[in-house]
């Protein structure tokens, strides 16, 4: 018995949920003229447009449309409460400003530092995130609430039932865990690729890192950083009609791939 198995039974990429990142009265990351919040919205909306156009049969929700706050917690509760299939959070990423020393004083015949923060405009390039594995386990409820219908149609059938007191269940709930897990790496590999080979981008790798709205996700969930807001020619880029199109066929082309791959009949 394997999560694998359960998966196997007809599984469809049905619907998507876009997350652009922050929102309202949090703005994210700032760069020189433009706003993280601002970047992430146009350019999901811009994805959820070639979904649309491109993959008319596969359901297309955002956790946001306009420029609202919407707190963590939310956007994962929607795609947990739509059932979707995978989970995309689009953010911008920035560099804290560097510390220098500009001079020194005096001070009891000592030497004392004087600082002074610069802009860190070099840091470059794209990273995609999934759910740290050290904190798999605060998938658990989430897994749970989508486990009693993902598995409704197919588990009764074909195993004679699913009851929630019998530990096969958390069996069960740990294989779908490794499942989402290998899902949204596979899945950020082949967006990380695109941005590179396609798109000449800088690759920063995929990760594994404790986010929250990642860690609420009971499905296969992405987030990916899509390039240094401060970063003047990465701001530039990302702010661009060409630059947007290229992150968008990105990671459109990913998922494409990503459902040819994994839908089995």
């Amino acid at each position: 018995m394997s999560a694998k198995c359960v998966f196997s039974q007809g599984y469809r990429v049905k619907t998507i949920v876009i997350d652009p990142g922050h929102g309202g009265d949090k703005p994210g990351a700032a760069g020189s003229y433009s706003l993280e919040k601002n970047i992430a919205l146009q350019v999901g909306l811009k994805l959820g447009r070639k979904f649309e156009a491109e993959m008319p049969g596969v359901k297309i929700l955002y956790t946001r449309k306009t420029d609202t706050d919407v707190s963590l917690y939310k956007r994962a509760e929607k795609a947990n409460d739509a059932k979707a299939d995978l989970f995309i959070a689009i953010h911008c990423n920035s560099m804290p400003d560097n510390r220098v020393v500009t001079g020194y004083t005096k001070r009891k015949g000592k030497k004392i530092p004087k600082y002074s923060y610069v802009k860190n405009k070099s840091t470059r390039g794209v990273e995609t995130f999934v759910a740290g594995s050290h904190r798999l386990h605060e998938q658990d409820g989430a897994i749970r609430e989508n486990a009693d219908v993902r598995l409704e149609k197919d588990y009764k059938k074909h195993y004679d039932g699913y009851d929630p007191k019998d530990p096969e269940t958390f069996i069960i709930l740990s294989l779908f865990k490794n499942v989402y897990r290998d899902k949204s790496l596979r899945l950020a590999k082949l967006i990380q690729n695109n941005y590179t080979r396609e798109n000449h981008r800088l690759d920063r790798g995929v990760k594994e890192q404790g986010i929250l709205v990642l860690q609420r996700c009971g499905l296969p969930s992405v987030l990916t950083e899509i390039g240094f807001i401060s970063n003047p020619a990465e701001e530039d880029y990302m702010n661009s009609a060409s630059g947007q199109a290229e992150i968008v066929n990105a990671i459109f082309k990913a998922v494409k791939t990503y459902k040819k791959e994994t839908e089995i009949n």
